[in-house]
């Protein structure tokens, strides 16, 4: 590496442009002083290696296409016109003490802590025109949507369809199955009860995402490393993509959601990129 960044500081001593290939994303980040973003063969961003960027317009379309120039691993472009934030199932059940996450013995704080941070995105979305779609796990009160399977599965105190502490646990219409009120959808918003831990399994949410036109998918939620992520793999398999952001998702163990986000970014964001709630914002302006 270091007798490849030596040619490469004399060529361009010497006035040189050098293109550079290579299947090793990082390095070739590394060693470019300038990073052009692509989509349908036309450039949507441009940057230095110190920062400086700057938007381009499509010269056809109308799409306005904006950047979050420090998204990873590489900067993340996105026309807001057909990008939608999905909320992964900010649920009482998963992040309230006495709830179903709680009964398995997790520490529900390390959940609540990120309340702040995902109100906080979700209204930077609504405030720039996104389409904001919150998801709950829950199943049928007769579970006729639950695989035995799921169910049975370990030796938990409560499972699913146990009567707990705040009515019977993750089915739909139980005050635990609720999104938290600090984060409860604005009218109008879509609200997807989910039987999987993707988003898209048994949901209308593909011709719901289709019929809006939206082709890019900002996420948030719980937990990272189970639906956040199992939702994130199916939209990326379906073309969307998707930014997961790092501080509006957690886990019940940090180590879970480092690997998934290292995981998730790797070998040139082979399912989608990451970003933090402020540097998204600050690209929509807010």
């Amino acid at each position: 590496m270091a007798e490849i960044r030596a040619r490469i500081i004399q060529a361009r001593n010497r006035g040189a442009a050098v293109l550079l290939i290579g299947e090793d994303l990082d390095e070739v980040m590394d060693l470019s002083d300038r990073i052009l973003v692509m989509s349908e063969g036309r450039i949507t961003h441009e940057t230095g290696r110190h920062g400086r960027h700057r938007h381009h317009r499509p010269s056809h379309g109308g799409a306005r296409m904006i950047t979050v120039p420090g998204a990873l691993p590489f900067p993340f472009a996105f026309d807001p016109a057909a990008t939608a934030l999905i909320v992964i199932d900010m649920q009482r059940d998963f992040i309230e003490p006495g709830g179903f996450g709680a009964s398995l013995g997790n520490d529900v704080t390390r959940l609540q802590a990120i309340v702040p941070t995902v109100a906080r995105l979700i209204a930077g979305a609504r405030a720039a025109g996104l389409p904001v779609i919150h998801t709950r796990e829950c199943h049928r009160p007769d579970l006729s949507d639950c695989p035995p399977a799921k169910r049975l599965r370990g030796a938990p105190s409560l499972r699913i369809g146990d009567a707990g502490p705040m009515g019977r646990v993750l089915i739909a219409g139980e005050p635990g199955a609720a999104i938290l009120p600090d984060l409860a959808p604005a009218p109008g918003e879509l609200v997807l009860d989910k039987p999987g831990k993707g988003a898209f399994y048994a949901t209308p949410l593909g011709d719901h995402l289709a019929a809006r036109g939206i082709r890019s998918l900002i996420l948030a939620g719980v937990t990272t490393e189970v639906c956040v992520q199992t939702t994130m793999r199916e939209a990326n398999d379906r073309g969307f993509d998707c930014l997961l952001v790092e501080d509006a998702t957690d886990s019940y163990f940090p180590e879970f959601k480092a690997a998934t986000l290292a995981m998730i970014r790797a070998q040139g964001a082979i399912v989608g990129w990451t970003a933090t709630t402020d540097q998204l914002l600050g690209a929509l302006d807010f």
